[in-house]
């Protein structure tokens, strides 16, 4: 039986300020005519029924999530009373699902991405799960980097290369962290790094005995939860025990030190929408190389970025290389190299009391 989780419980603070603390940048439509989540549960739709597809999320977006997926049964939305980041996240969902569809294989994708070639990448995830299910092991999908991007996490590849189904299975030597741009370049230049995507596929036993040797506080706390799940007292032991874990990732906590990890390389027009820059990659572009969105006048502009959501009229002059976004209560302009670097004015609002904007 194959599985997913889809974690939906971040705040796209990088894609601010059409992203909100109460709209957050998985539940917007960035490309075609769904949102991203919903693009996402559609994308797994084609490789398994929505009952076994389950979503995390923090209690703020439970709305949201069933009114974008309104067919998804309530039992199958996991509710973390606050964030902890991805390995306690992970860890809670693991047991609901094991609970549910005991030894199933669990496949682990963020909500917030673009995948343009949908069919490849479904086939992938099939050969993927064979690969978890043929021993104890964990696979992730690394997408072939075009460019030297600093913004992603990187995976080495092993020399050890076996092939299934027509794709290549690399074993994993390490995952590294968000390179500076030299070292981004040496890394494109050797042909055995890829961009981390962040999903993951396992078996639920390969990733609790994961958690039981690399994170043994959130595995005690997880065989707590387990027993208050059985026991019928689940929202206690969320409330209660869910608080206690230990605020840590995946990647740190389990990824970066296992050794039975594959990475199968992808180019399925992958795209994390990370930052304003990603609308340069995954739209048209007009012929002085703008991305164009709503009611804009635009002279002499080149290599920006407009969008106006409220139907007033923006209009340009004489400005390159710039993001400019309109919303009904705040106007965004930034040069594209700083586009990485939203969370300052965000940390900036909150120093000024300005939380309203957030």
């Amino acid at each position: 039986m194959i599985t997913s989780l889809i974690m939906a419980g971040g705040k796209g603070e990088r894609f601010w300020p059409k992203s909100r603390t109460n709209l957050p940048k998985q539940f917007l439509n960035i490309s075609g005519n769904k949102s991203m989540i919903q693009q996402a549960v559609a994308r797994l739709e084609r490789l398994m029924q929505i009952e076994q597809i389950f979503i995390v999320t923090n209690e703020l977006y439970a709305e949201l999530i069933s009114a974008q997926i309104p067919h998804l049964p309530i039992e199958n939305l996991i509710i973390e009373p606050s964030g902890r980041n991805t390995a306690p996240s992970i860890a809670l969902s693991s047991l609901y699902i094991e609970e549910r569809y005991p030894d199933s294989t669990i496949i682990v994708l963020p909500s917030d991405h673009i995948i343009k070639n949908e069919g490849e990448f479904v086939d992938i995830l099939k050969t993927a799960s064979e690969v978890a299910e043929s021993g104890e092991n964990i696979v992730t999908l690394g997408i072939t980097p075009t460019y030297p991007e600093t913004g992603y996490g990187y995976i080495e590849s092993a020399n050890e290369i076996s092939t299934l189904n027509n794709l290549e299975v690399h074993r994993v030597r390490r995952f590294v962290e968000k390179p500076d741009s030299i070292t981004a370049e040496s890394y494109v230049t050797s042909g055995n790094y890829y961009w981390n995507s962040g999903m993951f596929i396992w078996k639920s036993s390969t990733i609790l005995e994961c958690f039981k040797k690399f994170m043994p506080a959130i595995y005690e706390i997880m065989m707590e939860i387990q027993h208050k799940i059985k026991a019928g007292a689940a929202q206690e032991a969320i409330h209660l025990d869910f608080a206690k874990m230990p605020e840590e990732s995946i990647d740190y906590g389990i990824m970066e030190k296992a050794d039975n990890i594959f990475v199968i390389p992808c180019k399925f027009g992958w795209d994390d929408v990370g930052s304003w820059t990603a609308l340069d990659r995954i739209n048209e572009r007009d012929d002085f190389g703008n991305v164009i969105k709503g009611n804009i006048l635009n002279i002499d502009t080149k290599r920006c970025i407009i969008e106006s959501n409220n139907g007033k009229l923006v209009a340009t002059l004489g400005i390159e290389d710039l993001i400019v976004v309109d919303t009904d209560d705040v106007t965004l302009i930034c040069s594209k190299e700083k586009a990485q670097e939203m969370k300052l004015l965000l940390k900036e609002l909150r120093v000024q009391k300005m939380e309203q904007y957030l």
